[in-house]
């Protein structure tokens, strides 16, 4: 494995913020992977697993412990059944597997990270979520002390959530598999409005697989969504807030808010959930409650193309990054009584 001491975290994550960690060791292979875990757990010393870094916030401190990089890779398609090694560059994977004329994964196209990130969140974008076609997950398991292999049901899936999430400090995910469909050429069912429209279709029809690769893309960008180097609006972790999901009173209750403050006949975007819930939009509420696009007057603001994603404008430090995203949460709770959650992991630092 190569190690390196006092190494900067900052240039492995999308934000491009946080200090150094004591020890970065970067694994090649599972068994590294797991020989890593295995000493910090027998040494009592800090962990953290760095993917993709599309979805870490790291206080500007660093980390005082052992960061480990996993840069596996492995991408094994045989018919419909896919397997990637974690450390697999997740949308150049589904690139290939879009060419490869399989459905199930071509809206999740564009997403920056690594594949073995995406059953932790659970990941989603434009209609589709890793949870459909995710059969099985190879983790290592630190409390057993053993390779483990957990089936779709073990994973507890929710909306950005899993057992991985649940228990962050218990698996470290080495292998994902998918079940994918073959439907000669054709996407799976486009659920998401603005890509049916976008692609001429309706909802629940399918469209051409590199159609969609094309058009999600280009749909990405437009939101500042697809890595850029020199768009400092795609410096950032996508979406940093997850989209509320209330329950029946706390709906009611966010309903009579928006009366209030927008007039009886504004609508906020609601969503079945499930169990009398409903989710609304994180991006709807910051935008109502005054933060728009651009918004800021730091070296960390909301993107200029999307009010769901906050930025680093290149001299940021994680601090200024946070004191925007306390803001902006307690600007929402203000006007609609609702508590925005952050979806990055946040390590050394908590909103």
């Amino acid at each position: 494995m190569h190690e390196l001491h006092d190494a900067p975290l900052a240039p492995l994550t999308t934000f491009r913020l946080g200090g150094p960690a004591r020890r970065l060791l970067t694994a090649t292979t599972d068994d590294e992977v797991v020989a890593a875990v295995r000493q910090a757990d027998d040494t009592g010393t800090p962990l953290l697993i760095v993917g993709g870094g599309s979805n870490l916030v790291i206080g500007d401190k660093g980390f005082d412990g052992t960061a480990l990089r996993i840069a596996t890779t492995g991408f094994e398609l045989t018919g419909t059944r896919l397997e990637l090694a974690a450390g697999e560059v997740w949308t150049d994977a589904v690139t290939r597997t879009i060419a490869a004329g399989l459905a199930g994964i071509e809206c999740l196209v564009g997403i920056p990270g690594s594949a073995g990130a995406t059953p932790i969140q659970n990941v989603g974008a434009y209609g589709q979520e890793v949870s459909a076609t995710v059969t099985e997950v190879v983790a290592y398991d630190r409390r057993l002390r053993e390779t483990v292999t957990l089936t779709n049901a073990d994973c507890a899936f929710t909306y950005r959530h899993s057992v991985f999430k649940e228990h962050p400090d218990r698996y470290v995910v080495l292998r994902v598999r998918f079940d994918l469909e073959d439907a000669g050429g054709l996407s799976g069912p486009i659920k998401y409005a603005e890509t049916a429209r976008t692609l001429g279709v309706e909802p629940g029809g399918r469209a051409e697989l590199d159609a969609v690769r094309r058009t999600v893309l280009a749909l990405r960008a437009g939101k500042g969504m697809v890595l850029d180097p020199d768009d400092h609006d795609t410096w950032s972790a996508g979406s940093f807030f997850t989209n509320p999901i209330l329950d029946a009173d706390a709906y009611g209750a966010f309903l009579d808010r928006v009366r209030e403050r927008l007039g009886a006949d504004v609508a906020p975007p609601a969503y079945p959930a499930g169990d009398g819930r409903t989710k609304t939009s994180a991006a709807w509420l910051i935008d109502k409650a005054g933060f728009t696009k651009g918004y800021g007057s730091g070296p960390a603001r909301i993107s200029t193309k999307h009010t769901l994603a906050l930025t680093n404008r290149g001299e940021a430090t994680t601090e200024d990054l946070l004191a925007l995203a306390r803001e902006v949460v307690a600007g929402v709770r203000s006007a609609f009584g609702v508590t925005l959650v952050n979806e990055p992991v946040t390590v050394g630092v908590s909103l």
